[in-house]
């Protein structure tokens, strides 16, 4: 009986984490898509000593927002698939289409959502910024 009983415990405890797992993995915040992405290549500035030009692939999953956020330096970014809303304060709204871009200056607070709710936005955003910073520091969640 003892053996039994503790089998089951293990079972309700592994049941227990593996929804809690589940649950968890779909509990992102709109910051976290900030942080992800792929370097595709970065390359020292010869005109500007300790700044870089930064290339980085990125996703956005279906109906999701990268939240207000700013950049330290200078960024454009190019969309390869999908639709994406730009807003930027002080600015309309404006969706941006495969084969379209936008900019921002440092500094500036603007947001991106995939205007699609079942297929991801894809991008190549390029940024110049202080050499050797890592992926998750070049887009700064903003307070405002």
């Amino acid at each position: 009986m003892k053996g039994a009983l503790m089998k089951l415990s293990n079972f309700l405890f592994l049941i227990a984490l593996a929804v809690g797992v589940t649950l968890g993995s779909g509990m992102l915040t709109a910051q976290d898509h900030l942080k992800g992405g792929k370097i595709l290549q970065r390359t020292e500035l010869k005109g500007a000593p300790d700044w870089e030009a930064i290339l980085v692939e990125r996703t956005l999953p279906p109906g999701v927002e990268s939240g207000n956020h700013t950049q330290s330096g200078n960024e454009i970014v190019y969309i390869q698939d999908g639709s994406v809303i730009f807003e930027s304060q002080g600015k309309p709204a404006k969706t941006l289409k495969a084969g379209e871009a936008f900019t921002t200056v440092a500094g500036e607070v603007h947001n991106v959502k995939n205007a699609s709710s079942s297929a991801p936005a894809k991008a190549l955003a390029f940024y110049v910024a202080k050499k050797g910073t890592p992926l998750e520091d070049l887009s700064i969640p903003s307070k405002q």
